[in-house]
């Protein structure tokens, strides 16, 4: 490697950088936005973790998804219970597991947030067709692969964050555990459980 690549190299990772930076500020003052500066940013990632259909988590799950404590995961998840976003009922065949859905108010904030992320992305992407985006992502995902190949990646994985893809580099190379997926086994797990008790009865 010569020094014309190193370079171009560090422009490539600086250029990534101002990406993710530029990302990271577009949807923080969106969710504020959406929520009226009346939810944190965690608070907004917990909304659109309980809003991917068809899941089921633990509190652990959440924390992971946030990276934060299991008691400040609780703590969230209480709050927003209190404000009446969201709605939780403990699992039927598995105490540790938490049913989540969003209530109206918490369906409003993030349809909001939405329709504001659309336009946004129409504004920023709309000159660019598909043609030439996917072979970006598909550069991304090599470079992310051959940069994570060397590290121990263990536990659940959320380095999508919001953004859950059918067909993730991650997942499918290095077997990681996604914690989208996992919940929505869980879910299923549950409902077929339930469903297989004498007249729909508790196990508890």
């Amino acid at each position: 490697m010569d020094d014309h690549d190193v370079v171009l190299i560090n422009d490539l990772l600086g250029s990534s950088h101002v990406f993710s930076l530029a990302v990271a500020r577009v949807e923080e003052n969106l969710w504020r936005h959406a929520a009226e500066n009346e939810l944190t940013v965690t608070q907004m990632r917990l909304l659109m973790l309980v809003n991917h259909p068809g899941s089921s988590h633990t509190i652990g799950d959440v924390a992971a998804f946030l990276g934060i404590s299991n008691a400040a995961a609780s703590k969230a998840v209480d709050k927003l219970v209190r404000s009446m976003l969201v709605k939780r009922r403990e699992g039927d065949t598995d105490r540790r597991a938490i049913h989540l859905s969003l209530t109206g108010a918490g369906r409003r904030i993030l349809e909001s947030y939405s329709a504001a992320a659309k336009k946004k992305m129409a504004e920023a992407f709309g000159q660019l067709c598909a043609d030439e985006i996917r072979p970006v992502v598909q550069l991304l995902d090599r470079l992310s692969f051959s940069m994570m190949a060397d590290q121990q990646l263990q536990g659940v994985c959320v380095q999508c964050g919001i953004y859950f893809r059918d067909q993730c580099v991650l997942r499918q190379r290095y077997g990681r555990t996604c914690l989208y997926l996992r919940g929505k086994e869980r879910a299923v797990s549950s409902a077929q459980e339930s469903e297989s008790l004498p007249n729909g009865d508790s196990p508890h």
